[in-house]
């Protein structure tokens, strides 16, 4: 555990970065340091491996002051992600990963396995390892300075806004390739970012931080949403914060229905059954294809071009309300799609539904900071990449 006592950050000229700043970070959690530009963010992260020396108080790793130890050998010891990569140009991405183990005494041969090694854990082809960062791309780059961070295997992680430089689709893709790593490694992670979603997302804990270094809250994601200290951190995590809340409650038990779900190859009687307003058609093994007014199907006629999209599928039980809701409000119709995982339709849920199933929800978090079905500091959902809401 990293303890920072009373931490002030004062410049000769005056300025106060960082402003009495007291905060426990848990072992093998994501503690997500957030709030705007100026507030103190990246030099409260660098003060932990004393890339920048605080001015007032004291940091310690598991009961250790970190003043007493060796700069370099501290810095050594913690892995350390910023933005862009930081990576060497002149050197191969298997060279860039093992640069590390090589300073601190490893062999050529086991610092290059372990670089192999990494490249498989965060998703990087093993063709790459011979090429220059410049022949890749941003996201694989920064995969690269995951690695990178990680092959000496320290037990902390710094993270200085390491994915604000890249796509929104490709930061996704990063910040589940993290999540997933941090279930197999386990490792204490302090990670910078300006973006609140990308906080609640990635966050065990999440303190926001004010202009002039000082803690606003301090606390896990669903209880920041749900309780916010005050009216700086309300403004902060904006007016979806309630959307954003969902992603905490769980949509496992929601009420399904396959009443208005045909096969394309239906027959003229299976058309006519269901009372709904809308079909959705299916394709032989119960893949979605779209929505259709039945007047509008003939039997052994059924065109999936003609058919009315059904926007985007939601997984029960892995996904969240969140994602349940968005789904339905994507559809024309206003019904979301459930799939099993293999992407075969299990049932549609109306707007009503979903509706219903979050005010029990809300109505179960009565005292908690989180829905049924979640654990409490991270959004619902199954292990690994599927933990946080789309």
């Amino acid at each position: 555990m990293i303890r920072m006592d009373s931490v002030t950050k004062r410049y000769p000229d005056g300025t106060v970065a960082v402003d009495r700043l007291t905060l426990e970070i848990p072992d093998r959690s994501i503690t997500v340091l957030v709030g705007p530009s100026g507030c103190g963010k990246t030099t409260t992260l660098r003060m932990i491996n004393r890339m920048v020396e605080p001015t007032e108080g004291t940091i310690t790793l598991d009961g250790a002051d970190l003043q007493r130890q060796p700069v370099t050998a501290l810095r050594r010891s913690m892995g350390y992600v910023i933005q862009n990569a930081g990576l060497f140009q002149h050197r191969t991405i298997l060279d860039n990963i093992a640069t590390v183990p090589r300073m601190i005494g490893w062999g050529k041969q086991k610092s290059r396995e372990r670089a192999r090694e990494l490249m498989e854990r965060v998703g990087l082809d093993a063709s790459l390892a011979k090429r220059y960062p410049y022949q890749l791309s941003g996201g694989q780059q920064q995969r690269v300075g995951v690695a990178r961070a990680l092959a000496a295997d320290p037990p902390v992680l710094l993270m200085d806004e390491p994915f604000s430089a890249v796509d929104p689709v490709v930061r996704k893709g990063l910040q589940d390739e993290l999540l997933r790593i941090q279930d197999e490694l386990g490792k204490t992670i302090v990670f910078v970012t300006h973006d609140i979603d990308e906080a609640i997302k990635l966050g065990t804990m999440v303190a926001v931080m004010r202009t002039g270094g000082r803690l606003a809250q301090y606390a896990p994601p669903a209880e920041l949403l749900s309780d916010p200290a005050d009216d700086f951190v309300e403004d902060f995590l904006g007016a979806d914060r309630g959307i954003r809340r969902l992603s905490f409650f769980a949509s496992e038990g929601l009420q399904l229905t396959t009443a208005p779900v045909v096969r394309v190859d239906a027959t003229a009687e299976q058309l006519a059954a269901p009372d709904a307003p809308y079909l959705l058609v299916t394709d032989v093994e119960g893949r979605p294809l779209g929505w259709s007014e039945p007047r509008d199907l003939t039997a052994g006629d059924i065109a999936a071009e003609r058919l009315l999209p059904y926007g985007r599928p939601f997984v029960p039980g892995t996904d969240s309300l969140r994602a349940a809701l968005d789904c339905a409000v994507l559809s024309p119709t206003g019904w979301a799609v459930a799939v099993d995982g293999d992407g075969r339709v299990t049932g549609v849920a109306s707007q009503q539904t979903i509706g219903e199933a979050i005010r029990t929800a809300h109505g179960a978090a009565d005292g908690r900071t989180a829905g049924p079905g979640t654990d409490g500091d991270r959004p619902a959902g199954a292990a690994g990449i599927a933990k946080a809401a789309p």
